[in-house]
């Protein structure tokens, strides 16, 4: 679940320097940086479009959770559903 909120995270380039970096390693981490850049489209879409695509949508955290968990239509990541 706080997958999404890392990516929303980094595209809207949160102010507080700490939450930031501690957004950008979990990223890095969890293999997220090898397809997605901050606002560049690498292979996969920037997570600032990502959070632009998802804005306002209320069942966007869940579903994005379960396809990013599962794999559907995207591989399967390391990181944890809690993460």
């Amino acid at each position: 679940m706080k997958l999404l909120i890392v990516a929303a995270a980094l595209a809207v380039g949160v102010g507080a320097a700490g939450v930031a970096q501690a957004s950008e390693d979990l990223a890095k981490s969890s293999g997220c940086a090898t397809c997605h850049a901050m606002d560049t489209k690498k292979m996969g879409p920037s997570f600032k479009d990502i959070a632009k695509k998802y804005k306002g949508n209320a069942g966007a955290e869940a579903k994005l959770v379960e396809a990013l968990s599962k794999g559907q239509g995207h591989p399967a990541v390391k990181a944890s559903p809690d993460d």
